[in-house]
């Protein structure tokens, strides 16, 4: 293996046959690389399985990153936080820089990407000699000999997730290959292209799909939440449609006037997800609301992370009048978003969609937000003023509304039961569909495979076809509140945004939510009402590379604006 763009960065790790702990320091800091003994921790099948275990747990935590159990998703014009202590509101307000960012995922992923690599030089020194020389165990050794393969190709999945995560906040990062010499001087490489970058974890992708099966062969329990054939190229579809967004070809620039369409790429990214789809191993769930009930083995999702049982996700989130702390609140923006049953835009100035606002609604609707009086726990939530879920109570909802996406119902606050945990899908089959709609619609606008997919997604809502003879603005549109409203929450809209180049007029909108209101004679009245100024400035299109590292890298500039 060999080194490419490549600064020095620093890993601490000690393992011990039952435990594995690590820390990082700044990414050029000049330390011990290593404490790794690893003659002793890759001769041994278990410790080298557990070092990749390890690795698992530093892909992205989509439930609990952020103070107070925050989801990404309070940064967006999707919702905000109930607590203003939290730190997920500095990136809604503007108030992060180089110094001080939130989501700084620098050390982490560079921390998995150097793992990675270590496992990836070793696994071919793992000792099978009790096995192998075994005449009663050769097949036990061919399952530990598939095993290492897979472990290879799983780390190379692995190690190209962390730099696809990395190049979505900094922009092109250091391609790393292999573990870095401790005397090596990396701090005057030059800065990839954000093409060397995407066609480094093309490559990945592809690499590891040819070995990577596609579904677990061994047993199951064991092997849920680990890559797949599946997992591998649902990332390429998702790297290469980033990478044909506008702000991606045009990194560098954070003016929100763009390059005409690359229609190469675009064609590059819906093959890509037509790959998925043809190799025919997932299929949409029935019901979406069920989709998120923790079916380990829901055949929509493609990799996901798994979490251990515990009620901390529902603390956070549960309305207060339920034990909760109120957590993130959807915003009047998103429920906006959700269509009428046949197939129209929900309109306020509709005395018939005013009077009653959440009826006769996409069905992802109920299935993701908790509004007023709806039924939960055998009860119902009172957000309306008064109501034990509105405000002055501490920490109910700003917006009038709560999550319902993700949470376990039957979980008890008081004694913390939980008795199956979450599964977050990091790639599931209906965001593959929506992959290829976008990617088809700018490279070949006039494919009926548009339509078809779009309305797979649509129908399963309830929802009608899309209309049909709309032009290629219309269906840009169309895919757009696609995206929004059936991915909502699963860390997509402030990425879309971003990659779409419309960041400020979403980002930047002041946030709304439902001013309720109840009725003489019984009954509420509901309207919309503006409850925070969000802030979004273009140079927060990409996120500062961290200062401490600029000042190591010093062909390096700071990322545009910061």
């Amino acid at each position: 293996m060999n080194v490419k763009f490549s600064p020095y960065i620093v890993v601490s790790i000690v393992i011990s046959a039952t435990s594995i702990l690590s820390s990082c320091n700044s990414f050029l800091d000049r330390e011990e690389e290593s404490f790794i003994d690893k003659t002793a921790t890759f001769d041994s099948y278990n410790r080298t399985k557990s070092y990749l275990t390890y690795a698992y747990t530093l892909l992205p935590e989509g439930l609990n990153r952020f103070s107070n159990g925050a989801l990404l998703a309070a940064a967006t014009d999707d919702a905000t936080f109930a607590v203003e202590s939290s730190d997920i509101r500095q990136l809604g307000n503007g108030s992060w820089n180089a110094l001080n960012n939130p989501d700084d995922q620098w050390n982490r992923y560079f921390s998995g990407i150097a793992k990675c690599c270590t496992i990836m030089e070793n696994t071919d020194h793992v000792n099978l000699d009790i096995s192998r020389l075994d005449p009663d165990k050769q097949v036990e050794y061919a399952n530990n000999l598939k095993d290492i393969r897979m472990w290879c190709a799983e780390a190379r999945f692995l190690r190209a997730y962390f730099y696809f995560e990395l190049l979505k906040r900094y922009g092109p990062i250091p391609i790393i290959t292999s573990t870095l010499s401790i005397n090596g001087d990396y701090g005057n490489m030059p800065r990839p292209t954000m093409k060397d970058v995407v066609d480094f974890i093309v490559s990945e992708c592809d690499t590891a799909a040819e070995t990577l099966e596609l579904t677990p062969w061994r047993n199951v329990n064991d092997a849920f939440g680990r890559a797949t054939k599946g997992a591998a190229l649902a990332l390429k579809s998702r790297v290469l449609l980033y990478a044909a967004s506008p702000l991606y070809v045009d990194f560098g620039d954070i003016d929100e006037a763009h390059k005409p369409s690359d229609v190469a790429q675009w064609r590059a990214a819906a093959d890509a997800a037509k790959a998925v789809i043809d190799l025919n191993q997932y299929e949409l769930a029935s019901s979406y609301g069920n989709l998120f009930k923790n079916d380990f083995q829901n055949k929509e999702y493609i990799f996901v992370r798994r979490y251990a049982a515990n009620a901390n996700f529902e603390k956070s989130n549960f309305p207060v009048s339920f034990g909760g702390t109120g957590g993130t609140n959807p915003s009047q923006n998103l429920v906006d978003s959700y269509e009428t049953l046949d197939g129209t835009a929900f309109d306020w100035n509709n005395p018939a969609d005013a009077a009653l606002p959440f009826a006769n609604r996409d069905d992802r609707l109920a299935a993701t937000i908790l509004m007023n009086v709806a039924d939960f726990k055998g009860k119902r939530v009172a957000a309306y003023p008064g109501g034990a879920d509105a405000s002055p109570n501490p920490n109910a909802t700003k917006t009038g509304y709560y999550l319902r996406k993700f949470l376990n119902e039957d979980v008890n606050i008081q004694t913390g039961g939980s008795s199956s945990g979450h599964v977050v899908p990091l790639f599931r089959l209906a965001e593959i569909y929506l992959n290829y709609a976008e990617a088809l619609n700018e490279c070949d606008p006039t494919n009926p495979d548009i339509e078809v997919y779009l309305n797979k997604v649509r129908n399963r809502a309830l929802l009608p076809d899309v209309e049909t003879g709309l032009s290629q603005a219309q269906m840009r549109g169309v895919i757009q509140h696609e995206r929004r409203v059936e991915l909502a929450f699963e860390e997509h809209r402030y990425w879309d945004v971003r990659r779409w180049k419309i960041a400020s007029s979403t980002l930047g909108a002041p946030l709304k939510g439902v001013q309720i209101t109840k009725k003489p004679l019984g009954g509420y009245a509901y309207a919309p009402t503006e409850i925070e100024q969000r802030v979004f400035e273009p140079k927060m299109y990409w996120y500062p590379i961290p200062q401490s590292e600029v000042l190591k890298l010093k062909q390096w500039r700071q990322n545009t604006g910061w």
